[in-house]
Formats: C-alpha cells, sequence, structure tokens
C-alpha cells in the first residue's frame, strides 16, 4: 500500500494539507526521523542500544511497581514481597549498569563528553535526557532550532486541508526522545529560572498543561540545540 509524501508520519506529518505541504516537504525532506543516522559510528550505536535497552527496563520497573501497588489494594503484597523484591532488585542493577556503560562511554570520548557537559549544564536536562540527545541527536548543534524540534517531534503540525482549518498538533519525530523531553520539561518549568517564567506565562494566558508542556519541551530543545552549535554552556540571560 503507498502512502504520498505528504501524509509520510516518517517526515513529521500528520495530515494533508494544501497551502503548506510543499513548505513541509521541502523543509523535512533532508531531516526525516533517520537523517543522519544511516551509519551512526560505533559510539553513538552502542549508546543508542543501551539507552533503548534502559528505558525498556524502567518502564518494566514501573509497571511492576503499579501490579504491587494493586496487589497491596487487593490485601495479597505478603504472598509476593519477597518474588518482587527479587525482581525489583535485579531491574535495580540492570538499570544502575547500563547507566554506568553509558556514563563511561560518554567521558572516554572527548566530544561526547563536551556535549553531555553542555546539555547539563542547562537546568532541566539531566544524565538521561542528555544521553537520549547525544544518542538520538547526532545532528543536534548542525540544524536549526526549528528542525530540531521536528526531529523531536515537537514542531507544530497543521490539519488543513481545501476550506477546512483544523488545529495544529505534534507527532512524528523521535518518539522516546519525545518522551523524554516532556520529563525534562517538567523539571525545567520548576526549575529553570528562564523557562519557570515562560511557562507561568502559559498558564497565566489559560494554556492548557499539555500544550504549556509542549511548549516548553519546544524551546528546550532549541536552546540546546543552539548552545551546542556555539559550543557554550547555559547562562542565565541577563534581563
Amino acid at each position: 500500500m503507498s502512502h504520498s509524501p505528504a501524509n509520510d508520519p516518517s517526515r513529521g506529518t500528520r495530515a494533508k494539507t494544501d497551502r503548506i505541504d510543499a513548505e513541509l516537504i521541502a523543509r523535512f525532506v533532508a531531516f526525516r526521523p533517520d537523517a543522519g543516522r544511516t551509519l551512526p559510528h560505533g559510539k553513538l550505536r552502542l549508546l543508542r542500544a543501551l539507552t533503548s535497552k534502559r528505558a525498556q527496563l524502567v518502564k518494566t520497573r514501573k509497571r511492576l511497581l503499579g501490579q504491587i501497588k494493586a496487589q497491596g489494594k487487593l490485601g495479597s503484597t505478603e504472598m509476593f514481597a519477597a518474588m518482587d523484591e527479587d525482581f525489583k532488585g535485579l531491574l535495580d542493577r540492570q538499570i544502575a549498569g547500563l547507566e554506568a556503560q553509558i556514563e563511561d562511554i560518554i567521558a572516554a570520548d572527548a566530544s561526547l563528553a563536551m556535549t553531555a557537559d553542555i546539555l547539563r549544564s542547562v537546568p532541566g536536562i539531566g544524565p538521561v535526557a542528555s544521553t537520549m540527545l547525544i544518542a538520538e541527536m547526532p545532528e543536534l548543534g548542525q540544524i536549526s532550532g526549528e528542525q530540531a524540534a521536528a526531529l523531536t517531534g515537537l514542531a507544530p503540525i497543521a490539519h488543513d486541508s481545501g476550506a477546512m482549518r483544523g488545529k495544529r498538533a505534534i507527532g512524528g519525530g523521535r518518539r522516546l526522545l519525545r518522551h523524554v523531553m516532556f520529563q525534562a520539561a517538567l523539571v525545567a518549568s520548576n526549575h529553570n529560572p528562564v523557562l519557570k517564567i515562560f511557562a507561568g506565562r502559559l498558564r497565566a494566558a489559560g494554556k492548557p498543561h499539555k500544550v504549556s508542556i509542549t511548549a516548553v519541551a519546544r524551546k528546550l530543545v532549541t536552546i540546546v540545540n543552539a548552545l551546542c552549535k556555539s559550543s557554550q554552556k547555559w547562562t542565565v540571560p541577563e534581563s
């Protein structure tokens, strides 16, 4: 079954548009979700594998904790307590081991270490988010902020066709990275002095929580992209 280029989800588009189809295709054709990742060098390939496995184990641990909570409500916690404790301990050790491997790989490469330092200098970007950005977006610092937002799936896409004009929504891009950036945005909304003010203005304007966090995540991506492009660490802009 064939798909028209305008509706190819891998390009970040989610619905056919008339007025901006050509512009979107021209803008994103060189930056598909797999752009720049056809032949990643060995360290990036290994980092991607490690971060993917870590995310899988974290998801499993979260599901286990949910099951333990449900068992508590049913009064069956003690029945599986030892088994659950052993399983959680195993997951904790495996996750910690993966994180140690990830840190060792980054620390052993001067370029990756410098990028990690720049990313982690931004309030809201921790070890997990910085590693995901390095592994999943090797184009970081080499593209525009708009392209970085599109690759992350945080660029608003119009749902327009003919005389119909729909709301803009995000989609496409690199799903795992987008999820991590949402988590980073939640932290940044409370602890990044610039983005905290930005988020406050959105809330004051009556924007829904999801809309506000999406906007913060998008702004966060453009900030880290600009910092990597200039090879500079975060500093609070002078008012």
